[in-house]
């Protein structure tokens, strides 16, 4: 199967490459007068709430090398950034979404090489999931990217309890797995899994990260923990580029924390991959549900503290019988 594996990996480089280049071009100045801000300084027209804050690089960079050290161990990266992001106030909760899929799709590509190559697995499991999750992402993305403010926090807070409890029921075991421990599915096993990953594409776009209840679908389907690793990463690979370039058209993100995350993911990705089955991670994973559980409450509680303000009704009529 290094045929198949071959043209995966060209595939991925094509959509890593065409990312890069909308990405580059969307910020690339045209006719900028030396006096205005450069293109990955922060947005500054809108209201203060729907602006960047000016984060120094290297603090940006650090989230970047943390959250994807953690990333590439299999605890996700997107619920960790989104909880930094919401409680340092770094990026407005509308472009969170954006931002976490532009800003972590490099590191991400990284781990899909590197875990696709050392992990064996079926490669025509590995290839309809990555599919089904890449078709979620694109139909999920273009409505994401066009959503408000407060329907973003409510979608995200959702999400973020929903990933939360995931976490939570696999830290105590709760998932069992179906038993088998197979590299791949066939029939209807195989069918679960394309809508499951279609599924998970979609909430993507939305600030779920894939790889926990990716894990939960692998397992619960009888497939070895260890194929979870290619199949999550690889899916994340090849739909985060898709599904930022919606974001990128759509200018739904914040382009100086995307960069530095992107900046400082990189090289973490590489040193996990080394220490990958050095570290024990149970006590991480444990502060990591509490810290997602506490966004989600405060993304929930932002949205309903501005509600949208009643429209006053209008003034009623006067009477033409009353008229003199």
């Amino acid at each position: 199967m290094l045929g198949v594996k071959a043209i995966l990996f060209v595939t991925l480089g094509f959509f890593a490459v065409e990312y890069v280049a909308v990405w580059v071009g969307s910020v690339r100045p045209t006719r900028r007068a030396p006096d205005l801000p450069g293109p990955f300084a922060p947005d500054l027209p809108g209201p203060d709430e729907d602006r960047e804050r000016d984060t120094p690089e290297p603090f940006l960079s650090a989230i970047g090398y943390v959250v994807n050290f953690f990333d590439t161990l299999g605890i996700g990266s997107f619920a960790t950034t989104t909880s930094i992001f919401k409680l340092w106030r770094l990026v407005p909760d509308r472009l969170i979404p954006g931002t976490l899929n532009v800003g972590l799709a490099l590191p991400t590509v990284t781990q899909a090489l590197i875990y696709i190559s050392i992990v064996k697995v079926d490669m025509l499991t590995l290839v309809l999931m990555i599919v089904a999750a890449v078709a979620g992402a694109w139909l999920g993305a273009g409505v994401v990217a066009g959503w408000s403010r407060r329907k973003v926090q409510i979608g995200m807070g959702i999400a973020l309890l929903l990933a939360a409890g995931l976490m939570l029921g696999s830290q105590l075991k709760l998932f069992v797995s179906l038993g088998g421990d197979s590299l791949g599915v066939l029939g209807v096993r195989l069918a679960i899994a394309l809508i499951g990953n279609f599924a998970l594409g979609a909430l993507m776009t939305l600030g779920i990260g894939l790889y926990a209840p990716c894990m939960i679908l692998v397992s619960l389907l009888g497939m070895n923990p260890k194929v979870a690793f290619p199949i999550m990463m690889g899916s994340c690979a090849f739909l985060m580029p898709v599904g930022s370039i919606r974001f990128i058209q759509k200018r739904s993100y914040a382009r100086r924390a995307a960069l530095w995350l992107a900046l400082g993911g990189i090289p973490a990705v590489l040193l996990a991959a080394i220490v990958v089955g050095s570290l024990s991670l149970d006590y991480v994973r444990w502060l990591v549900i509490c810290v997602v559980f506490y966004t989600a409450v405060a993304m929930l509680w932002s949205a309903r503290a501005k509600k949208p303000r009643p429209v006053a009704a209008p003034a009623p009529a006067l009477d033409p019988g009353g008229l003199p």
